[in-house]
């Protein structure tokens, strides 16, 4: 009786000893990526807490888009056209904090500067050099398509207009991406998100984004510190 006691004690502690060597495993396997999906994931959880979304009412409903925060204080840069004609403005952080946000700069190339009053010093964007871009490079969109905030795409560029000055891209940038970020895959903005081609009224993506270069943000942003 003694010796099947001892077996038995041995048995189990085998037994447990598997669940436990499983029990480990198992983060690792899952944590287990893709190169690629690795750098996907890296420059999200990198980015999207300097990313915010934006409602402004109008006369005619709410205008809705996205925001890079570029300055710890609560400067954050959009699309002007996001907040034109808006009488009040409210910007929601991705941890889901919520506030009141006001003008303060805009420029005809469609670009704006809000502000707002955070409880805490937040997370910032970092700019690239748009002019180091080329055709077929891989590039992601974070933005608010629909009020889907966080939402993360991938695509590439697919042509420079040198003529107008706009990067276009196949990344789905919908209704609420305005003003949201176009990142290289070190997580550098290199563009603004600023429309899509909408034959059928924004109804739909198509394949067919602009974005505004970074470097003509960055110098809005000189231009403004300057005053």
């Amino acid at each position: 009786m003694h010796v099947k006691i001892i077996l038995h004690n041995n048995t189990m502690k085998i037994f447990f000893s598997v669940i436990t060597f499983i029990t480990l495993c198992i983060p690792a396997i899952a944590a287990n990526y893709e190169p690629e999906e690795k750098i996907n994931i890296s420059v999200y959880e990198k980015i999207n807490p300097a990313i915010v979304s934006i409602d402004g009412a109008t006369e005619d409903g709410i205008s809705a888009g996205t925001g890079c925060i570029v300055s710890r204080d609560g400067v954050i840069l959009t699309g002007y056209h996001v907040v034109e004609g808006c009488k009040n403005i409210e910007v929601t952080t991705s941890n889901g904090q919520v506030y009141k946000a006001k003008l303060i700069a805009k420029i005809n190339k469609d670009l704006a500067l809000l502000k707002i009053e955070p409880k805490t010093p937040l997370k910032t964007v970092a700019f690239g050099n748009s002019e180091d871009i080329k055709v077929g490079q891989k590039v992601l969109a974070i933005g608010n398509p629909f009020g889907f905030n966080g939402t993360l795409t991938q695509g590439i560029i697919s042509r420079i207009d040198y003529e107008k000055n706009r990067i276009q891209t196949d990344a789905a940038i919908n209704p609420g991406c305005s003003g949201g970020p176009l990142l290289n895959s070190s997580g550098e903005v290199i563009g603004i998100n600023q429309s899509i081609y909408n034959p059928d009224n924004n109804i739909s993506n198509i394949g067919i984004g602009f974005a505004i270069p970074a470097n003509e943000a960055k110098s809005f942003l000189k231009a403004v510190q300057k005053k």
